[in-house]
């Protein structure tokens, strides 16, 4: 049977991290967590106050931004010379990514380069605990995290049930904290990771219905939280949003935006959430072909108002449009040009993006010549 609608992950929308925390290591009979978090966070309040209450606990506070194969064995072996019963992850993608990692290597060993191999079967470790301080990844809800291979300088995905959380625990207050260009990155990223599955070979009537909710969500509640990052109802609808978007990363997946991220995230080191953001004009127009009324939906979720006898063309037309006011306008992303990369560049990497692992999930037939015009309109 292909399930396309499970979600274990217990899900804990809360104001107050101490009493959740505690209460999940309570009803679970957990004493001996490993927390996992960026640096900067041990001077968060509540998270000072969660550590101040906890009787032990061992603190890795190492996380980098794509965090490498290596970071994710230093942890794991941590994690295992404690003696841990429950992973604690506190932060953004990269956090939530690198502790999930850490489990799974703690549980499985072997060569962590095998994890990225879609056929490996993998075992789930020790209780894992996810909260986000970011709205955007979604990692809370999802299977996947992206590690970055030192050996090829590219960041590949490890898709697994056993990477799934067992909690993911929403408090909207950490996110107040996240700067303007954190805040804009993550969640464009998590309004593409709606986007992109519904314009997913993947998708279903399931997915579809709740990917129309994340991204009606984003398109009203961004830029509130963009414009005032006190805004709590603005920054609770964006963490509720990129959190169902994790989740359908695990149903409906993503397409050729996502997979020209991860390889030039990788090598120019460009801001994921930023980049595929600059990858959706051209994959609406990939895809116009073959899901048009899917690109008419997502024109009508930005408030675009077509007429009776507008072509699929000008439906393509007003849509981009409507998402890059939407992207540059009310949310405010910095333009491509800033990363200063010539398309020349970009056009050597047309056939990493084609074999990259979500390109397949893109509802069109690939080839170099449609990636080269995708990459010659990227930003």
């Amino acid at each position: 049977m292909d399930i396309k609608m499970l979600q274990p992950v217990k899900v804990l929308s809360s104001h107050d991290l101490v009493q959740s925390v505690r209460d999940i290591l309570r009803s679970e009979h957990k004493k001996r967590p490993f927390i996992v978090m960026d640096e900067f966070l041990t001077k968060n309040p509540q998270v000072k106050e969660l550590l101040a209450v906890l009787p032990e606990y061992e603190l890795f506070t190492k996380i980098v931004p794509d965090p490498p194969a290596s970071l994710i064995i230093e942890g794991a072996k941590a994690l295992t010379t404690y003696a841990a019963d429950v992973i604690i992850a506190i932060g953004g993608g990269s956090c939530l990514d690198a502790a999930k990692g850490m489990g799974l290597y703690a549980k499985n060993q072997g060569r962590l380069a095998d994890y990225f191999d879609p056929e490996a079967e993998l075992k789930k470790g020790v209780l894992m605990v996810s909260i986000p301080t970011t709205a955007g990844t979604g990692s809370e809800l999802s299977n996947a995290l992206v590690v970055t291979d030192e050996s090829t300088a590219q960041k590949k995905a490890i898709l697994t049930p056993a990477a799934m959380s067992d909690y993911a625990v929403l408090v909207p207050e950490l996110t107040v904290s996240l700067p303007k260009r954190q805040t804009i990155a993550s969640g464009l990223d998590a309004f593409s990771h709606a986007a992109e599955g519904y314009l997913s070979r993947l998708a279903t009537p399931m997915t579809d219905a709740i990917c129309e909710k994340i991204m009606f969500l984003l398109v009203n509640y961004l830029p509130r939280a963009v414009a005032d990052g006190t805004d709590l109802k603005a920054r609770e609808r964006v963490l509720s949003a990129a959190s169902l978007a994790g989740w359908m990363l695990n149903n409906a997946g993503t397409n050729l935006g996502h997979s020209t991220a991860h390889i030039l995230g990788a090598k120019y080191h460009l801001v994921h959430g930023e980049a595929v953001a600059y990858a959706l004009p051209g994959v609406l127009e990939l895809v116009n072909e073959s899901m048009p009324t899917k690109v008419k939906e997502i024109g009508k979720i930005l408030g675009v108002e077509f007429a009776l006898d507008d072509t699929p063309a000008i439906v393509l037309q007003k849509t981009r449009a409507a998402y890059c006011h939407f992207r540059d306008e009310l949310v405010d992303l910095h333009p491509f040009s800033d990363y200063q990369l010539a398309k020349a560049e970009l056009l050597t990497n047309v056939d990493a993006i084609l074999h990259e692992r979500f390109a397949q999930n893109t509802p069109v037939e690939l080839t170099p010549k449609k990636v080269t015009r995708f990459l010659c309109e990227f930003g």
